[in-house]
């Protein structure tokens, strides 16, 4: 250790592990300087912005080989001890460079060192006295007119121009004709203004009566409302969780203090956004990536300073600075969403917990079906269990049948005795959902005489048929092709599709019911900025009577004249390579049986399967989500899986088929000398998709039953690894709790 009169202590946004020491720049006031500061300094042949984590006077380095700062970026820190404290833990559970996660909690703009912007106005539009008159439900020839004026009216009768194109995408023809009308006129929109939705709307519903089950939900909430504890919301769907959850936002607001919800995509929650806009009186910001930079970035900087009473965003959004946090909510708590699947894997469920820990108040998390994590340690006392066990009003419960395909004739995977159900329903004047978490048209494209498949040349996987592209798509690496006009292997021009995507059943649809419209949902008919929520309101306003499409329309969305939802095909969840499998499928069907029966109307959900006998569905049927997850959890405690055990999944890949291998055999030999003998090592092994975009995949897991040790472990070896020379030639990749081994 040298002493030296000031060093600078910095991490640096880089895929390092370590941090660097720097001497202050030329002439600085030392009273200036403190951790969380943005600072430009001198990095490899360039310059990057880090950020201050400790002003010492000591240095390992010799001094005279220490850089100087080139510049402090501000003189007042963006980030404070807790936001700073917390990233620190995170990046240290998860085992990520430090500075790539600080980096990654601001804004695009702040990350690479520009200065804040604070904007005297923003440029939108606003309804003018005749256009608040408008009823938008008489535009029945202009929809988007009718949706935009909607969303001014919802959001108080004004928007920023960034937001609306966030919103609807590319709208200027539309806007200028509401403007030609004399509905519409430019304005200019007030700092803090960071997003759509205002302090209240003019006409506040009057909220409903709270069921016995909801009252006393608030009721043991609000009693612990000054100190951390975490509350599993468990309801069934429809049960009201929601009008929970904005009763204990309003306690929390009035009392000075602010509110993170975090869901799991924004644009699969339109109910829960409107709700919160109409009945929450605070300043509110929005947080997600359909935002543009400087939307963002002035939402960001609302929540900062205090003004955002409530911040509602998605998984990014558990960082965002929150100088009175009083509440944090996680809805659909079980969502894969809320983990990061590439570069800094963290799961923003699990950091919510533990950011509600750190500042002393409560969170909940909010499922129709909890994650088995979450439901053991309820079971164990951990977290409060506060159920809701009916639905809310005189909605009810819908009726589950299995419908056994094993020796029926199927078009486009679709039962007569299913399509029969479905046209007298459609015939009664009610909707039908049906689901298929398969987008495209089939995802097999075969020659039967020879057996040629269609495969992706990058991935060891089949390519999906697009009809409507006239393409084949690889799913896993994005590459695409035109479709073979004949078999490549053979020259017969006959190929034929096997299987079905939701493009191939709207099409059979379409053709047994050509007197009902039907509406597809997935991500290929919603790519356009604001098409998904274009199609919801059309169906919540009757325009479509037939539903069709993947998990974007089974979680988040009330609807409630659907009667019917038909689900075709569960089995591939029954015996899925992954041990969560069971647990994915038994959430979805739940998930999407909720969407049936939410009104007066009685539901019916049908499921589709070839293996009506099965254990585990004829529990989850009969006995509910509850006696599924019980069952679940005793398999997982008898084979000694998570929750019951802590894993971390080594990654690596290279475009050498042998590399990944040598990388994590050196790895393993490095962890069995270091690991005690409860540590477990599973590999090497190659991915259950070994080669994929090119690269070639394999993986290592480490397990074990004590968490502690694991993470002493990791402490040790991931620097251990930085050293290997076997790591230079792969990517590799650290994932703490995976919860996909793909």
């Amino acid at each position: 250790m040298v002493t030296l009169p000031l060093v600078l202590q910095v991490a640096v946004p880089a895929p390092l592990y370590t941090l660097f020491d720097y001497l202050p720049p030329e002439g600085c006031d030392s009273s200036w300087l403190c951790p969380g500061l943005r600072v430009k300094v001198p990095f490899g042949s360039g310059v990057r912005c880090g950020f201050i984590l400790a002003v010492r006077t000591i240095s390992e380095l010799d001094p005279g080989k220490l850089k100087r700062v080139i510049e402090l970026v501000e003189k007042e820190p963006l980030l404070g001890r807790e936001d700073m404290a917390l990233l620190r833990w995170a990046a240290g559970y998860y085992q990520y460079p430090l500075g790539e996660v600080m980096a990654g909690a601001l804004p695009v703009r702040l990350r690479k060192g520009e200065k804040p912007s604070f904007i005297a106005g923003r440029p939108g539009w606003q309804l003018t006295d005749s256009g608040r008159k408008v009823d938008p439900e008489l535009l029945t020839r202009a929809p988007r007119q009718a949706e935009i004026i909607r969303a001014m009216r919802a959001a108080g009768g004004a928007l920023p121009r960034d937001e609306i194109t966030a919103k609807f995408g590319r709208c200027r023809g539309v806007l200028g004709a509401l403007g030609q009308k004399g509905w519409l006129e430019s304005c200019e929109i007030e700092p803090g203004v960071g997003n759509p939705y205002p302090e209240r709307a003019p006409e506040m519903p009057s909220p409903p009566e709270l069921n016995d089950h909801q009252r006393d939900a608030v009721a043991e909430i609000s009693r612990r409302h000054d100190r951390f504890g975490v509350f599993l919301l468990d309801g069934v769907t429809g049960s009201g969780k929601t009008e929970v959850y904005i009763r204990l936002v309003e306690r929390i607001v009035q009392q000075g203090k602010q509110v993170l919800v975090l869901v799991p995509e924004i644009g699969l929650t339109p109910q829960l956004m409107g709700r919160f806009q109409r009945r929450i009186g605070a300043p509110m910001a929005l947080l997600h990536s359909s935002l543009s930079e400087k939307s963002r970035e002035l939402a960001w900087h609302s929540a900062r300073t205090g003004e955002a009473g409530v911040v509602i965003g998605t998984r990014s959004a558990v960082f965002v600075p929150l100088p009175d946090l009083g509440l944090i909510l996680v809805d659909e708590e079980h969502d894969l969403s809320f983990k990061q699947q590439e570069g800094f894997r963290y799961s923003a469920r699990d950091l919510a917990v533990v950011r509600a820990q750190r500042r002393d108040c409560p969170v909940i998390l909010g499922s129709a079906t909890p994650s088995l994590e979450t439901f053991r340690n309820a079971l164990e006392g951990r977290y409060h269990h506060l159920r809701l066990p009916e639905r809310a009003g005189a909605a009810r419960e819908p009726r589950l049948d299995l419908l056994d395909i094993r020796s029926s004739p199927l078009e486009a995977g679709i039962s007569p005795t299913l399509a029969r159900m479905v046209k007298e329903q459609l015939s009664e004047g009610n909707q039908v959902l049906m689901f298929l978490n398969r987008r495209g048209y089939s995802p097999l494209l075969t020659c039967f005489e020879c057996g040629w498949t269609a495969q992706c040349r990058r991935c060891d996987a089949r390519m999906t048929l697009h009809l409507s592209s006239r393409q084949l798509w690889c799913h896993h690496c994005g590459s695409r092709r035109r479709i073979d006009p004949v078999c490549p292997d053979c020259g017969d021009p006959a190929l034929k599709p096997m299987g079905q995507g939701t493009e191939r059943l709207e099409e059979s649809l379409q053709k047994r019911l050509p007197e009902f419209d039907i509406v597809r949902i997935d991500r290929d008919s919603t790519r356009r900025r604001g098409s998904l929520e274009r199609l919801l309101t059309e169906i919540r306003s009757g325009k479509h009577s037939l539903l069709l499409g993947t998990q974007m329309l089974a979680k988040g969305h009330h609807f409630p004249d659907v009667t019917l939802v038909g689900i075709i095909d569960v089995d591939h969840g029954l015996y899925g390579a992954d041990y969560r499998a069971a647990e994915r499928m038994a959430q979805q069907i739940i998930q999407v049986a909720g969407r049936a029966g939410r009104a007066e109307r009685p539901g019916r959900v049908v499921i589709q399967t070839r293996h009506p006998d099965h254990p585990l569905l004829q529990k989850l049927l009969r006995q509910g989500y509850a006696a599924f997850a019980r069952e679940s959890l005793l398999e997982r405690r008898e084979a000694g899986l998570p929750p019951y055990s802590h894993q971390v999944l080594l990654r690596a890949e290279a475009h050498r088929a042998d590399a990944p291998s040598l990388f994590l055999e050196e790895a393993a030999g490095l962890a069995r000398n270091r690991a005690g003998a409860e540590m477990a090592l599973w590999g090497p092994v190659p991915a259950p998709m070994e080669r994929r975009a090119g690269r070639f995949r394999a993986h290592l897991l480490v397990q074990s039953e004590k968490r502690a040790e694991l993470h002493s472990l990791l402490g040790w070896w991931v620097p251990e690894l930085c050293r290997l020379k076997s790591a230079r030639r792969v990517r590799w990749s650290v994932d703490v709790d995976p919860q996909e081994m793909l």
